[in-house]
């Protein structure tokens, strides 16, 4: 796993000024998300979770 990247961009909703990792982003002002395939990679499987239990817990 790789280490986030800092990016910003300005809201589409209203503009304001946010920040992210990698590409995702959550406006603080009016509540505004990208969608998450919009980041600039690909995110974690459950699997890369050291706390993920695995197929066999119940």
């Amino acid at each position: 796993m790789s280490t986030p990247e800092i990016t910003t961009t300005g809201c589409r909703d209203c503009g304001a000024h946010v920040s992210g990792l990698n590409g995702r982003y959550a406006c603080g002002v009016c509540g505004w998300v990208n969608h998450w395939a919009e980041g600039s990679n690909t995110l974690p499987t459950a699997a890369d979770d050291p706390d993920y239990p695995g197929p066999d817990a119940v």
